[in-house]
Order: structure tokens, then sequence, then C-alpha cells
């Protein structure tokens, strides 16, 4: 904790990687079933013992986006450095080369061409829960905007 990790392109995708079939929603109201995505999981990806107390992590992409998550949502087996779709590796206008994969929470929490991220406490918005989104982003219960 405290120390600053980064990866190759080469030594990134060298590490243990795995495949996931999942459902992906997105804001507008529509969702894709059974979608297959291979990637790096975060809980390779975060240091052990990563600290609780810093309970969100921002993720920050090429071009200024940025996302908010809570740790306990892209620990556990819950969350991905995606490179591949469908067996095909990501296009630019997906993401390429990699993206964020957080399939239980709508897809704008997938941030595409992800750079890096870091952990934060407290909590702050990112680019579209600046402007309006929820900040969760949970499709069960239709947590479009804030106040939904």
């Amino acid at each position: 904790m405290g120390s600053e990790r980064s990866w190759t392109w080469a030594e990134f995708t060298s590490l243990p990687t795995e495949t996931v079939t999942v459902d992906v929603h997105c804001v507008t109201k529509w969702s894709k079933l059974d979608t297959t995505w291979e990637g790096v999981s975060l809980d390779t990806l975060l240091p052990d013992g990563t600290n609780p107390a810093s309970a969100h992590v921002p993720f920050h992409s090429y071009g200024g986006y940025t996302t908010n998550l809570p740790l306990e949502d892209i620990t556990g087996g819950k969350a991905w450095i995606a490179f591949t779709y469908e067996s095909q590796h990501l296009g630019p206008e997906h993401g390429r080369p990699a993206r964020l994969l957080v399939p239980h929470l709508y897809f704008w929490k997938s941030a595409k061409w992800v750079k890096g991220m870091t952990l934060s406490d407290p909590d702050r918005p990112g680019f579209w829960e600046s402007y309006g989104y929820d900040n969760y982003g949970d499709p069960w219960r239709e947590q479009r905007y804030q106040g939904d």
C-alpha cells in the first residue's frame, strides 16, 4: 500500500487471465446477455493487503474520463481489466487496448481506454456522476440518475 505499481503491455498481458461470460447493461436501457470477455482480475492487480479504509477506487482513462467505484465492488472476482471481447482484441471504439469490466453495474462504470486507478478515501465522483448520473449505478435497482 502506498506505492505505485505499473506494467508494460507485455507484462500486463502475461499476468494470469480469466475468461468470464456475463451480461452487460447500459443506462440507455439495453442489455447484452452472455457476453464473453478475457482480462486480468482486479484481485490480481491490487496489492496484497489493500487497505479497506481506502474504500473507493477512481479509474482514469485516456482522454480524461474517470469513473469511481467502491473497493468492495471490484474485488472478490467482480471486476476485470479486459482486453478481449468474444475472443477478439477490443476495437478502439470499445476501449482498445483495455477497458474496465464491472458487469454487475451499469456499463458506464466499465470505463473504456483505462490507463490507471488510484485508491482513495473519500469517494470522488467520476465524469458521468459529476453530471448527475447515480454514484453507484445498479441496473437491478434502475439507479440511472441521482435520486433514482
